[in-house]
């Protein structure tokens, strides 16, 4: 199999290729590296990336990240509760958009270490997602990045983390603290997700965007290790251009309805 043809922001098409390639976050950062490295998920792949993609190796190394280990104490779960553990840190990454976080563009600040992230306060998914997968390497759990697309809707992205347990792998969406499951309890992958328009709903219903079966029609996982943070460059930056009129539209509710604005789908 050819990896390179399901490889990064180019496996989804040219209008999210572009809308990756303007992303807010600085060139040759983290989130931009974890973006280029991301497979996309599908019949060709699945096999590949839910059986040998991820080391499944606990890599963390005890007393490395304090702030982050303080963070987890708050859940006085132990590991022997698996998805007690995985809920509760679901619940601590949706709380990151707290009150003192920034509101105006002008003030809006992406990537930075996770502990820098937690400190300012977001609902940037991408953001947020990284914050969940390396809670999740801390507690014990081996977990990855996992974008989402729709890829018949504008600027309709989204990023959750899978979260290994009870042998297999769960999607988990960091922002809502969604944790997917199937009927029988046990953890929901991405795959299952985009193969069950059902699943997905049973988790949230219609209200919300990214709980919507068209969030899952495409999908691109990608590996963040805790064991490498000291590799990758954390810069922290502001709003660009790009991504100013978008976020201005949207506080705008819309009007004219969902659109591409910067000639991605010409």
């Amino acid at each position: 199999m050819e990896l390179h043809t399901f490889t990064g922001p180019k496996a989804f098409g040219k209008a999210y290729w572009m809308m990756l390639d303007n992303d807010p976050h600085a060139d040759g950062s983290v989130d931009r590296k974890i973006a280029s490295g991301m497979i996309r998920l599908c019949s060709e792949t699945e096999a590949y990336l839910y059986q040998d993609f991820t080391d499944l190796t606990a890599c963390y190394e005890e007393g490395s990240r304090p702030i982050l280990e303080q963070l987890l104490s708050k859940t006085e779960v132990p590991v022997s509760e698996p998805e007690r553990l995985v809920a509760l840190i679901a619940e601590l990454t949706r709380g990151l958009d707290h009150e003192d976080a920034p509101a105006a563009l002008a003030e809006l600040r992406f990537g930075g270490t996770e502990e820098e992230i937690i400190a300012r306060g977001t609902d940037w998914c991408t953001d947020v997602a990284r914050v969940g997968c390396t809670l999740y390497q801390i507690a014990g759990f081996p977990s990855r990045i996992v974008n989402l697309f729709n890829l018949n809707a504008a600027y309709s992205g989204h990023v959750i983390v899978e979260v290994h347990r009870l042998g297999t792998w769960g999607a988990v969406d960091t922002n809502s603290g969604i944790v997917y499951r199937k009927a029988d309890g046990l953890p929901a992958t991405t795959w299952d997700l985009m193969n069950d328009a059902e699943l997905v709903m049973r988790h949230g219903g219609p209200e919300g965007r990214h709980m919507r079966p068209s969030q899952f029609a495409s999908a691109g996982i990608a590996n963040y290790s805790v064991q490498h943070s000291d590799s990758f460059d954390y810069t922290v930056t502001g709003l660009n251009d790009y991504y100013r009129a978008i976020l201005t539209m949207a506080n705008k509710g819309w009007p004219g309805g969902l659109r591409w604005l910067h000639g991605e789908a010409d």
